[in-house]
């Protein structure tokens, strides 16, 4: 089997449960690209994966964004221009054009794991 293919469905331990805080973004790194990770304790899927660098202003900011709900989604709110992106896909709703690579994410026992 080719081992491309093995990693796409690998889950990746990036971080202990203990470094995660409720309601907040902190930041990992997964093979060299920040990752800024959600743990929403109270949602079905309770971590979230998404980049850190935002494509308007190029800074790795968006671990420290706002969690909200904004025309029915879960978003992340950019620090620095104010744009949502949504937890889930990535998408901006203000600039249909940018987005965030986005990765499934779980809490296996004490650790955080994201799928590749």
């Amino acid at each position: 089997m080719n081992s491309a293919l093995n990693l796409e469905n690998t889950w990746q331990p990036l971080c202990s449960a203990a470094d995660l805080v409720a309601g907040s973004g902190v930041v990992a790194l997964l093979g060299g690209q920040q990752v800024a990770l959600f743990y929403l304790p109270e949602t079905e899927q309770q971590v979230f994966a998404i980049g850190n660098c935002d494509p308007k202003s190029g800074a790795n900011v968006i671990g420290r964004g706002i969690i909200g709900h904004l025309q029915g989604e879960l978003v992340i709110a950019s620090p620095l221009y104010k744009q949502h992106f949504r937890l889930s896909d990535g998408g901006c709703l203000e600039y249909p054009e940018l987005n965030l690579p986005v990765w499934p994410a779980r809490l296996n026992g004490e650790r955080v794991e994201v799928r590749l």
